[in-house]
């Protein structure tokens, strides 16, 4: 029987409508990418959120980005000009650690790191940034997974650090042939329906495979699928792509192994 992961983008949300969808969205899936200050999010949302996950079983991971709130962590920095790969790796460490901190004062910790955004797509491509996350990563917890876009740079710097990888598919956006995610700039992006989230959702689990925004067939082995917490429609999204993957008798659950304890990180 098959087995696969359901995660999804949280901590957010700067209203309460949009806190109220990350709550049901929390009741649905199976892991949470939890932002942890650099694009989004504060102490007190950090620790809410842990607490919904936390009472709904779901395995809890860091959500780092580049220290940029005012453009949501969505667009790029360049390492030398923007920001010093010294910087960006102090940001990284304090984002991942203050997560840790307070998921341990709530008697829970975190199992791995996803990257957010422009991070995100940029260490897909550029070694020079897959090699930074992943020696934070090494530096604060060798255990830590690495959440990320299957045979990337990112999936080549956790193998040389050593760390476990888990790659990971997108149900709500779209690829380019090349196999990066259609930039946002670009209209369709985003899959707008929920009819399309879950054709893409049993395309990844079954036939690891999506269309493309020209109609190709690109390949995608992804052992976690996710879902954005802000898109449009995100907690109907949520329920109608478990409901489709239990339906075909697939099993949602984490990839991380939550049955043992970590310590609290400190920078």
């Amino acid at each position: 029987m098959r087995v696969i992961d359901l995660n999804a983008d949280v901590g957010e949300a700067d209203n309460p409508i949009w806190a109220a969808a990350e709550a049901q969205i929390l009741k649905v899936v199976s892991s949470a990418n939890i932002a942890c200050g650099g694009h989004a999010g504060n102490e007190q949302t950090m620790r809410t959120t842990i607490q919904l996950a936390k009472a709904n079983n779901v395995t809890i991971g860091a959500h780092p980005a580049y220290p940029d709130k005012e453009n949501f962590g969505r667009h790029s920095l360049v390492l030398g000009e923007d920001i010093s790969a010294k910087a960006l790796k102090l940001s990284l460490t304090e984002q991942i650690s203050r997560l840790a901190e307070i998921a341990s004062d709530e008697g829970v910790f975190i199992s791995y790191v996803k990257p957010h955004g422009a991070l995100y797509n940029d260490a897909v491509r550029d070694s020079e940034k897959a090699n930074l996350i992943a020696d934070v990563i090494e530096e604060l917890d060798k255990n830590l997974i690495l959440l990320g876009g299957p045979q990337s740079e990112m999936t080549r710097a956790a193998k040389a650090a050593q760390l476990d990888f888990i790659a990971e598919g997108f149900i709500d956006r779209r690829y380019t042939d090349d196999g990066h995610l259609l930039s946002r700039t670009i209209e369709g992006a985003v899959l707008d329906t929920n009819e399309a989230r879950v054709a893409q959702t049993l395309d990844l689990a079954f036939e690891k495979s999506v269309e493309t925004h020209t109609g190709k067939r690109l390949k995608i082995e992804a052992q976690s699928l996710c879902l954005h917490g802000d898109s449009e429609g995100a907690v109907q999204t949520a329920i109608q792509a478990r409901q489709a993957l239990e339906h075909k008798g697939v099993i949602i659950k984490s990839f991380a192994n939550t049955h043992f304890n970590r310590l609290s990180y400190v920078v």
